[in-house]
């Protein structure tokens, strides 16, 4: 689901969750049959979680470990990494 085609459609569901409120209530309760119904194709085996971030609450998603880097290799990855989990400007 990492393609450009996948991200366009992503994009289309936000916006369409932003502007549809029996959308975005069908999206968090069933993610899985909301994307397909829009054209997503879900694994067998995934379980999608969809969270809604407000102006007090956010999401931080925790990737698994890549089992193919060593952890030199994360420690040089982490380095250059730049992490936005709150939307710039905001303060706390």
């Amino acid at each position: 689901m990492l393609n450009e085609e996948n991200a366009k459609v992503g994009g289309r569901i936000i916006a369409k969750a932003w502007t549809d409120e029996g959308f975005k209530a069908r999206l968090l309760a069933d993610p899985a049959a909301v994307l397909k119904a829009e054209g997503v194709e879900v694994p067998a085996g995934v379980t999608l979680n969809v969270v809604e971030n407000s102006g007090t609450a956010y999401t931080l998603v925790l990737p698994a470990r890549p089992t193919d880097l060593s952890d030199e290799d994360l420690d040089n990855t982490a380095a250059g990494a730049i992490l936005c989990v709150i939307p710039c400007g905001s303060t706390f």
